[in-house]
C-alpha cells in the first residue's frame, strides 16, 4: 500500500529531475528546439531566442534542485513556473496541447507541496 511519504518521494523525484533535464536540454536542443515554443513572443525579447532559452534552462535547473532539497518551496516554484509557461504558450498563439499539459503538471507540483505540508504536519 502506498503511503503519503512514498507518493511524495515519487513526485519529488519527478518534479526535481524533469526540470533539471529540460533545463539542461535548453543548451543542447536534443529533445526539441525550445525556441520554437516562444512563438510570436520571440520578437519581444531583448536578446536572441537561443540565449534566452539558456537563461530559462538555468532557472529550470535551479528550480529542480530546490525541489530535491526543499520540496515544499520548490514545488510551489515549479507550479508557478509551469503556469507561466502555459500562459506564455497561449499568448504566443500556439502549442495549446503543451499549455494544457503544463497546467496539469502544475497541479501535480502543487499536490507535491500539499503532501509535503501533510507529511511535516504543517
Amino acid at each position: 500500500m502506498a503511503t503519503v511519504q512514498s507518493v511524495q518521494n515519487i513526485l519529488k523525484l519527478t518534479y526535481g529531475l524533469v526540470p533539471i533535464v529540460a533545463g539542461l536540454d535548453k543548451f543542447t536542443n536534443l529533445l526539441t528546439n525550445w525556441a520554437d515554443y516562444l512563438g510570436n513572443n520571440v520578437g519581444m525579447l531583448p536578446m536572441d531566442a537561443a540565449s534566452f532559452m539558456k537563461i530559462v534552462g538555468v532557472i529550470e535547473i535551479v528550480a529542480g534542485i530546490i525541489v530535491l532539497i526543499r520540496p515544499l518551496v520548490g514545488a510551489y516554484i515549479v507550479a508557478a513556473w509551469l503556469v507561466c509557461i502555459a500562459l506564455q504558450l497561449v499568448i504566443g498563439g500556439g502549442y495549446y496541447d503543451v499549455a494544457v499539459r503544463d497546467l496539469v503538471m502544475a497541479i501535480g507540483a502543487f499536490s507535491l507541496a500539499q503532501l509535503t505540508k501533510i507529511s511535516k504536519g504543517k
